[in-house]
This record gives structure tokens, sequence and C-alpha cells, in this order.
């Protein structure tokens, strides 16, 4: 498995600067590795669950020769039918081998994503902070065990 501590760079990243934001993009596709052993190969909608928590979806959102665009949410199984929290859209970069948070969704007016996301003052501070949370979001979904198999290990119906 690879491991996140192995992101070190050649020299000392000053904090938000565009090496230490590369490391944290580094980190991210790392820890998404944990979950997705290769997101090029992913069904157009996988699900993972396990006891104990919810269940988490990732979607496919757009596939290109070179990255592939993902939404990865709970799904909390919600009565009023609000969908999936916190839509966060992660943009998969295959040959640099790094992983971006783009945009974060919520379906709730006043959800605790979103006003976590809008605190936060400037635009690069609103990257830095939707990274961060994929970064931890990322390491806490592998911890208590989710994992989404390729396509090819999808068992789907046969025909007719």
């Amino acid at each position: 498995m690879d491991s996140d501590v192995l992101c070190a760079t050649s020299w000392r990243a000053k904090p938000r600067s565009f090496v230490a934001l590369m490391t944290l993009y580094e980190s991210n596709f790392i820890r998404l590795h944990w979950l997705v052993a290769d997101a090029r190969r992913l069904a157009p909608v996988s699900v993972s669950r396990v006891p104990g928590d919810c269940t988490l979806e990732l979607k496919v959102v757009d596939r290109g020769p070179y990255t592939t665009m993902l939404c990865l949410s709970y799904r909390f199984g919600d009565p009023a039918g609000e969908g999936p929290e916190p839509a966060l859209e992660i943009r998969v970069y295959h040959d640099a081998r790094l992983a971006e948070a783009t945009a974060i969704g919520t379906t709730r007016s006043a959800g605790p994503w979103r006003e976590f996301i809008t605190r936060v003052a400037s635009v690069a501070d609103v990257g830095w902070a939707r990274n961060m949370l994929l970064n931890k979001w990322l390491e806490y979904c592998a911890a208590r065990g989710h994992r989404f198999p390729p396509a090819s290990a999808v068992t789907r119906p046969s025909p007719g």
C-alpha cells in the first residue's frame, strides 16, 4: 500500500505555497488509491458499505485520456430524499498522480459542509479547505474499511 509519508519535498515547503499544494494533491491521490485501485477502471457508480458507517458512493462524472472526474458522497438514507452529502468533486490526474478537490456541493441550504467551506476568507483558502477536507475524509473512509472495486470485478446480471 502506498503511504503519504513518502510525499516529501526536496526543500522546505512554505504553507499554502505551490509546492505545499502539489504535495497535498499527491497525498490526496495516495489516499484515494487506498479506496480505489485504479480510477480509470471504476464503474459509472460504485458503492461501498461497511458495518457501522454510512454508505459511501463514488460516481464517475467524466473520463478523459489523462483525467477522471469523480463525485464522492455519503448516502445517509435521508427520508426527505435530499440526496448525497457532501458531493465532493475530485479531478484525478493519472499521469501526474495527483487528486484535486475541485468543488463541494451540498443539497442542504445550511449544511455543515457548506458552512465549513464558506467560513474561509479567500478563494485560495477555499481550495485549501476543500482539499484538506478531502485528504482527511479519504483517510477516515479508508480507516473505516471502505473500498471500491474496479468495474471488471463488479458482477453484472446477464442479459435476457
